[in-house]
């Protein structure tokens, strides 16, 4: 069985701007988070055909932010998966970082550049 996507992220020099412009054009809910800088984003996608969520965020640091959209790929291994992404060319930016009370990820791009990020979700009890 593959890793699927399962959380989506875009990067913003006005956030607030681009939450508003997706909810009035595709209806989806979004929800501040100043404490961490973050814009959660529920897409409401209905059961028949089940999408993903995500986030908009502002990075703290300057641009340009590679393909200034994330994906999230789901693994078990953090480690592991950096171990395997370098070996096939690619290179890691976020070796690990927690997100509180959620999970934890690493960012890395691929041989042409383009950025994406490894989630390990925080067991569930």
């Amino acid at each position: 069985m593959g890793n699927p996507v399962v959380h989506w992220e875009l990067m913003s020099k006005e956030p607030a701007k681009v939450a508003d412009f997706y909810a009035r054009i595709f209806g989806w809910k979004v929800q501040h988070h100043p404490e961490i800088n973050y814009r959660v984003v529920e897409t409401g996608a209905p059961k028949e055909m089940p999408g993903i969520n995500g986030g908009i965020v502002r990075p703290d640091r300057e641009g340009p932010w590679p393909g200034n959209m994330l994906f999230y790929i789901l693994v078990d291994d953090l480690a592991a998966y950096r171990k395997k992404i370098v070996a096939a060319g690619g290179k890691i930016h976020v070796e690990e970082q927690k997100v509180p009370g959620m999970g934890k990820l690493s960012l890395f791009t691929d041989p042409e550049g383009r950025m994406m990020g490894l989630w390990k979700a925080k067991a569930r009890k």
